[in-house]
């Protein structure tokens, strides 16, 4: 017999279909950049475009959710807060300060005017707390969501606790009310000021945080094995319906609608790696593109201003089938200078300055003397209890003998290390080492 680890221990915590969805969310935000930038003119290729990524600005919503799911799914019972703190700066800030850098020295080459308050915030990424237009989008202004993010790293540790505790009615009550909130924030906005409006519901960090909770909830309900969503294929079948259908849907209820289609993918796609199943997006190139999709993120929006400007299209767009070409253009130099950002300073900054992560204790077998038996961890469809061993109890998990009737989720054995079978040997999955 051999330990089963839990769903936060590095065995489970490498999600690669997680990581190739980053990818999807990537695109959609590269998608609705192209056309807000207008580069494509040519009228029937320009209504495709209109048509595919409309929405793609909830690419962003995607990462938000996203991002709650699997920090939460990854970290483990024990984790000291300054660790945590300082693995998501080490990961975020080298490619943040760089490109803020590239961005002021374009600014410069075209002599446009630098406001050292806007600067500096978005340097500390403190930018979407400040309502003042242009300052919130200054800069690299795709960072903005960088500075949302820092306030859900900051606040995560401090809450995770309760998290762990929390009843899972709660939990759920967080994924049914999250979506309603959403939904309401469109007549609610028209109480704000004048010009406060897309801050208020696009930009405020307290506002944004509402759909990293949203994640934060799916994924401790899915480490406990109390996660009742379809299955991959229903999941995405109707994220296709929803995205098809909101064309014809208020535009004041498209992200509400999304974040439901997108809290009912992500989930599925876990619960996939975790049971062995097929995945799509498990794919080892949507794995790699997925890891240098937030590179791909921080340079695609200035990469594209940048070269619009020097040749002369900038907003006016490229004639005829050469905007097509040029969104080509674009997705590989994008894509090409994504990967050397990440191969060349996010991975080795991260080596640099991220803390190594500790070593959890095995946990020990059960008692001979009460006739528990612990599941092979190595051997496909062991089934352990609401997500989790004996002992996770206290940290917010259910106990093996509460399998019954908790949709306990399956530890698989698709990709062991050596043979699988020698004990104390967890199961591991093809992935990065940090799927955020």
């Amino acid at each position: 017999m051999t330990s089963v680890p839990t769903p936060a221990s590095p065995a489970l915590n490498r999600l690669p279909s997680l990581t190739g969805l980053r990818w999807i969310a990537a695109m959609l935000v590269f998608g609705y950049h192209v056309g807000t930038m207008r580069i494509v003119t040519q009228p029937d290729a320009r209504a495709v475009v209109d048509w595919l990524f409309t929405l793609g600005l909830s690419g962003v919503q995607f990462f938000f959710i996203l991002s709650g799911f699997v920090l939460v799914w990854s970290t483990r019972d024990g984790d000291r807060r300054r660790d945590f703190w300082r693995r998501r700066l080490a990961k975020i800030y080298p490619n943040h300060v760089l490109t803020w850098a590239a961005a002021l020295l374009v600014m410069w080459w075209f002599a446009d005017p630098v406001v050292p308050r806007a600067a500096l915030e978005n340097l500390f990424l403190v930018q979407a707390w400040d309502p003042t237009p242009g300052y919130f989008y200054s800069i690299n202004n795709v960072s903005w969501s960088l500075s949302c993010e820092l306030f859900f790293y900051l606040c995560l540790p401090l809450v995770l606790p309760a998290i762990r505790r929390a009843h899972s009615g709660v939990l759920w009550a967080v994924v049914v009310a999250v979506p309603l909130v959403i939904l309401a924030l469109w007549p609610g906005q028209q109480l704000l000021p004048e010009g406060s409006n897309w801050w208020f519901t696009q930009v405020f960090p307290l506002v944004r945080s509402t759909e990293f909770w949203l994640g934060v909830a799916a994924a401790e309900l899915l480490r406990r094995g109390h996660w009742r969503g379809p299955g991959l294929p229903l999941a995405s079948l109707l994220f296709v319906v929803v995205w098809v259908a909101a064309h014809w849907i208020p535009a004041e209820m498209w992200a509400a609608l999304l974040s439901v289609a997108y809290i009912l993918v992500i989930p599925a796609a876990a619960r996939a790696d975790v049971q062995g199943r097929w995945s799509p997006w498990r794919h080892r190139t949507l794995i790699w593109l997925g890891e240098v999709s937030f590179a791909f993120y921080l340079v695609h929006v200035l990469v594209m201003m940048t070269v619009l400007r020097l040749t002369g299209h900038w907003g006016v767009g490229l004639p005829g089938w050469s905007g097509p070409l040029a969104v080509l253009g674009f997705l590989v130099l994008n894509l090409a200078l994504a990967a050397a950002l990440h191969r060349f300073v996010e991975t080795p900054m991260m080596r640099r300055l991220a803390p190594r992560r500790r070593t959890p204790p095995v946990p020990a077998a059960p008692d001979a003397a009460r006739g528990a038996a612990v599941p092979d961890a190595a051997a496909p469809g062991a089934v352990v209890g609401g997500g989790a061993p004996a002992g996770v109890a206290a940290a917010g998990g259910v106990r093996p003998d509460d399998a019954a009737g908790s949709g306990g989720v399956t530890v698989p054995g698709p990709r062991a290390a050596g043979d699988g079978r020698r004990a104390g040997l967890p199961v591991e999955y093809v992935g990065p080492r940090d799927p955020h």
